[in-house]
């Protein structure tokens, strides 16, 4: 029978490499509808490992890389439940700076899928407000060139 610590290391190495497989997959130019259904898949398992074994940190990064790929692959609804939840974990539990950015990023990436160029304006603002607060260097440019992105999709622009 495993015991309690054996258990936690096989929740958080699948955790890991569920995520990791993710972006993997994420990364790719084209993937097949296969690929597309994996690569769903294997976010929501990462985030249930994450759940067994996690604190609020890994939940709400959980819940940000779902909202992601319901994002890539063009599932407003998924993607906005998601966003949500990770912007609920980030207040409920204190988390700022960098998370804090990318729920609010996560929420603009969501409100584009759907169509509602309100809600993209709304969280495109708060997100570059709260990017703008990120107090490491080198994940304040990331998180800004992570914003561009979305921003050049919109035909808007985020400032340097």
């Amino acid at each position: 029978m495993e015991n309690v610590d054996q258990l936690r290391e096989r929740h958080e190495k699948f955790a890991v490499e569920l995520f990791n497989l993710v972006w993997d997959l994420m990364d790719r130019e084209e993937r097949t509808p296969e690929e597309d259904d994996r690569m769903l898949h294997a976010a929501h398992a990462s985030r249930y490992h994450w759940g067994e074994i996690g604190t609020p940190l890994e939940f709400e990064r959980g819940e940000w890389q779902i909202s992601r790929v319901c994002s890539v692959l063009k599932r407003p609804d998924g993607a906005m439940h998601h966003a949500r939840r990770c912007l609920e974990i980030c207040e409920a539990n204190g988390i700022g700076d960098f998370d804090l950015a990318f729920a609010y990023e996560a929420l603009a990436r969501a409100s584009s899928v759907a169509g509602d160029h309100s809600g993209v304006s709304r969280y495109m603002r708060l997100a570059e407000k709260a990017g703008e607060a990120i107090a490491e260097e080198d994940n304040r440019n990331y998180f800004l060139s992570e914003l561009r992105t979305l921003a050049e999709k919109q035909g808007s622009s985020v400032p340097v």
